[in-house]
Order: structure tokens, then C-alpha cells, then sequence
């Protein structure tokens, strides 16, 4: 039996799109901190912490933890957790903390060693666009509107000259 010219466009349709359906980009997820990790505004105020622990693999581990005379228990070493050490992660309380050291990552004394080597980011952006500012820039072209206007003026003045 004979197909119509319909029904091989349906299906030529079909297939199509069953090949870009597959090809689709995914938008990937937002992060999430693991339920286990999670505090809620009363155990913020109760002084626990969101604490992720970096491993010597690498590997990484949230748990929550109370701060206890400005220390924490983590796998029973205690740990220090003073204010320059805490950090806000959508506005609850984050502690990052080195499996290797006592002392949790502290982004002030991290600033500072940047600033002293050289390695911040600070000026940079006063310096980009100081740089943009002083870049030479082309000349800017005449307008089509100011073509034409130009081309009425010199008309007119022909006109004036030539009609006499």
C-alpha cells in the first residue's frame, strides 16, 4: 500500500523530533546543603553551625555541630570556632574546617596573606576601567541622518546660487 505525502511528512516529522528531543541542554541543579547539615533560624540562634569538613582525599563532609566556649566537637578532636572563622551561607552561620588542622579556615587572615603577597583581586577592577577610559577609541561616524541633511543643505545652496 501506498503512503501519502502526508503521513511520510508525519513521520518524517517524528523522527526528527525524537533525535532533537534527546539533544536538549539540561540546566543544572542549584546547590543544596545535605538535610543532615541543614539549621534552622532557632538553632542558629542556639549556637549551632553548619560545618563542612575537608577531608585528606579531598572529599567533603557537612554535618552541624554546636559552638561550646568558642570550640567545636568534630570526630571528638575539638576544634576552634571564633567569629572570625564563621561564615554566612544564605544568611545561616558556615564553618569551613581542614580534617589536618585545629584551626578552621579563616577568610580575614586569608585576605591579608593575599594582600601581602600580592595575589588580591582588590584593584584590579579600579584598574580595568581606568584602562577603559583611556583606550583609544575610532572616530565616530557621520550618521545617515546627517547625510541626508548635509545633501539638502548643499541642495539648497545650489538652488540660491543657480536660480539667479
Amino acid at each position: 500500500m501506498e503512503e501519502g505525502l502526508n503521513t511520510k511528512l508525519k513521520n518524517v516529522e517524528d523522527k526528527l523530533d525524537a533525535i532533537l528531543g534527546d539533544t536538549k541542554v539540561k540546566e543544572p541543579k542549584k546547590f543544596k546543603l545535605p538535610f543532615r547539615a541543614r539549621i534552622n533560624k532557632r538553632k542558629a540562634r542556639d549556637n549551632w553551625i553548619t560545618v563542612v569538613k575537608i577531608n585528606e582525599n579531598k572529599g567533603v563532609d557537612f554535618t552541624k555541630e554546636r559552638i561550646v566556649d568558642e570550640t567545636i566537637m568534630v570526630n571528638d578532636v575539638p576544634r576552634l570556632a571564633t567569629g572570625e572563622d564563621v561564615l554566612n551561607y544564605k544568611g545561616k552561620p558556615l564553618m569551613i574546617i581542614p580534617s589536618w588542622s585545629v584551626k578552621p579556615f579563616s577568610p580575614s587572615a586569608d585576605y591579608h596573606r593575599s594582600m601581602k603577597d600580592g595575589s588580591n583581586t582588590a584593584g584590579y577592577s579600579l584598574l580595568l576601567a581606568r584602562m577603559k577610559m583611556g583606550a583609544i577609541s575610532n572616530k565616530k561616524k557621520l550618521g545617515l541622518g546627517m547625510g541626508i541633511g548635509a545633501l539638502i543643505l548643499v541642495g539648497v545652496i545650489a538652488y540660491a546660487l543657480f536660480a539667479n
